[in-house]
């Protein structure tokens, strides 16, 4: 009995709790509230008619704004702004030092949609912006990034009514030569923004938002190169093992580099054992490494106080951070010619290809005045192991357990490619001064051969003006200079 009665409270709790309208410990269903209740609410008296409050009107919160008011987008759009670049590729030709720089010249187009609308001042700015990945300060926007300002022009010195239509205001600027490239490395970016605002005067109480513009200039530098490939000699004592090494010095970024390599001294003669002694090459590995330097500079607030002079200065310059990356790697176990003819015969010959990583991060060198330096180097690695063979039996190698890994590390330049580019130096036309001489005139007493020794005055026709309906048109032309003057106009007809 005591079970069955439980099993028939167990039955009976579900209708006990049916018929509970609001269980005491059941939370308060959310209040909600119709989109079509909160308009009529709002916009409409309880005494309008039902008919007028259905779908078809927007809620009303004048004291609230998301996003735009429909003043700024009223002022957009009576003017709008766009921007062109005439200039070719932003290149620096040459290193920092013998650089002249590179023009940049281009457009600024304002479009006027209605009639008499008044431009208060338009102004644009080409800035440096350098971001520091890892800052003197990590929470200090200050100590991230660095402005500094090359330009500014002030396309309209005073206020201008336009007229309806599209206005253009020309700019251009030369960019020094000792100026960075654009970068994006591990430990800063450094980056060209040109910006440009128009400010619409206030008209009739309305005040209108300024058009603003935002660009990125890419900045890029080429450096020359060279037509002969770099020769380099490296000894590795205590061996006798000289390696030459051709390879070319400046490298881009896409395409493909051969590296010559040449192994001599690998064979030497033990006369005390009566054996030989080779050096045999087991494993090659390249790597292309990318070496980034900079000095993080301290704002103002992080500056050290003006009593310590010694700790003012060392701080001053900020904190110097480095990186190195890997942007290119192979390993080879094969691919080279042995000969092992002789003591004084035997060498290794290879011929590797090198080339950066296809979806490698990388940055071109560059070197700028506020210690930011980019380098990069190739590193050969070798592995080598000792064996050994009778004279007599030179079949018979033995393993001796003896190996040395051999390491050359050679500097490359990594820059992007000029293509059929010049500085803008040499394209200028040329001055008065270069302009050559004219070719020579004709003289009276020219004679021609085999013509009778005929004048060429006589053998030429003047060129006098056309004749048109009996009246002379234009001045008299004369193409020889003979030191006479030539018949009247209309004459000799």
């Amino acid at each position: 009995m005591p079970l069955r009665r439980r099993r028939r409270r167990r039955r009976c709790f579900p209708s006990r709790y049916r018929r509970n309208s609001t269980p005491t410990w059941a939370p308060a269903p959310p209040l909600r509230l119709r989109m079509d209740d909160t308009s009529r609410s709002s916009s409409f008296s309880s005494d309008a008619p039902k008919e007028h409050a259905h779908h078809g009107h927007r809620l009303s919160f004048p004291g609230i704004h998301f996003g735009r008011s429909s003043k700024d987008s009223h002022a957009s759009s009576q003017v709008s702004m766009d921007w062109k670049l005439e200039s070719p590729p932003i290149v620096l030709y040459g290193d920092a030092e013998s650089s002249t720089g590179a023009l940049v010249s281009g457009q600024l187009f304002l479009n006027i949609k209605d009639d008499g609308v008044e431009i208060e001042s338009f102004i644009a700015t080409l800035t440096v912006h350098v971001t520091q990945k890892k800052p003197f300060s990590t929470h200090c926007q200050e100590c991230i990034h660095q402005y500094t300002e090359l330009k500014r022009w002030t396309l309209l010195p005073q206020p201008l009514a336009l007229k309806k239509g599209e206005h253009s205001f020309p700019f251009s600027v030369l960019l020094e030569g000792h100026l960075p490239a654009t970068v994006d490395g591990p430990l800063v970016s450094i980056s060209y923004e040109f910006k440009a605002e128009a400010v619409p005067k206030a008209s009739n109480g309305t005040l209108h938002s300024p058009v603003k513009i935002e660009r990125a200039l890419e900045v890029k530098r080429s450096l020359p190169t060279s037509e002969l490939p770099h020769h380099s000699i490296r000894v590795f004592p205590p061996t006798n093992i000289k390696a030459n090494v051709h390879y070319p010095h400046v490298i881009h970024p896409i395409g493909t580099y051969n590296l010559a390599l040449r192994l001599d001294g690998i064979a030497k003669h033990n006369t005390k054992v009566g054996t030989v002694e080779y050096w045999k090459l087991k494993k090659l590995t390249w790597r292309l490494e990318e070496t980034s330097k900079t000095i993080a500079p301290a704002c103002g607030r992080h500056s050290p106080l003006k009593g310590d002079e010694a700790a003012r200065q060392q701080q001053k310059k900020g904190s110097i951070r480095t990186d190195t990356r890997v942007i290119g790697e192979k390993t080879l176990f094969s691919g080279w010619k042995n000969n092992y003819a002789g003591a004084s015969d035997s060498n290794v010959e290879l011929e590797l290809e090198y080339s950066l990583a296809k979806h490698a991060k990388f940055a071109c060198d560059t070197k700028s005045r506020d210690g930011t330096e980019i380098t990069h180097q190739l590193m050969v690695e070798m592995v080598v192991s000792q064996e050994w063979a009778p004279i007599n039996k030179p079949a018979l190698v033995t393993h001796t357990g003896v190996g040395r890994i051999l390491r050359m590390h050679f500097s490359t330049v990594l820059t992007e490619r000029s293509g059929i580019g010049i500085s803008w130096d040499n394209e200028a036309p040329p001055i008065y001064q270069d302009v050559p001489p004219s070719p020579p005139a004709y003289s009276s007493d020219t004679f021609l051969e085999g013509e009778g020794e005929r004048s060429i005055t006589e053998l030429m026709e003047p060129l006098d003006s056309p004749v048109i309906d009996g009246s002379v048109s234009g001045q008299h032309l004369t193409g020889v200079d003979t030191g006479e003057q030539g018949p009247a106009s209309g004459e000799g007809r």
